[in-house]
């Protein structure tokens, strides 16, 4: 594994995090490949491109407001050459209701080109109950 690559991600998943919590959204895309595919935990199966992408962070952040909890944890990054994964548990919310922010898993693929990481793909997900068929934003880990 490339220590160096390893620490440009974190670097990169950590400024990525902050546009999140400042509902930036220029800053949020601004690390997606243009040929993206992302496995989002609401609204779509998929989404396929930047540009579609964008459109679900817009409507997300539409959908946020007041302050918000959005933190990581357990991150794991791997890189060797020009490709890299992280993967990581977020835990998302009102910051003004803590009782209704949950844990979602993240596994983010990533590659380098011209001597920058770009996201090629995202996916994110809840665990949840077979039975009831509702997601399980409740675990910690």
């Amino acid at each position: 594994m490339n220590s160096a690559a390893e620490h440009e991600i974190r670097q990169l998943i950590e400024g990525w995090m902050q546009a999140v919590r400042d509902r930036d959204v220029d800053k949020i895309v601004a690390p997606y490949a243009d040929d993206i595919v992302a496995f989002d935990a609401i609204q779509a199966l998929q989404f396929k491109g930047k540009a579609a992408y964008r459109a679900h962070w817009e409507m997300c952040m539409n959908m946020c407001t007041g302050a918000m909890v959005f933190e990581l944890a357990e991150l794991t990054v791997h890189a060797d050459g020009d490709l890299g994964l992280a993967h990581w548990l977020n835990r998302c919310g009102p910051s003004d209701d803590e009782s209704q922010c949950g844990f979602m898993r993240v596994t983010v693929g990533y590659r380098r080109q011209a001597g920058q990481w770009q996201v090629i793909h995202e996916h994110w997900s809840a665990p949840f109950d077979m039975e009831t068929q509702k997601a399980l934003f409740d675990l910690k880990p």
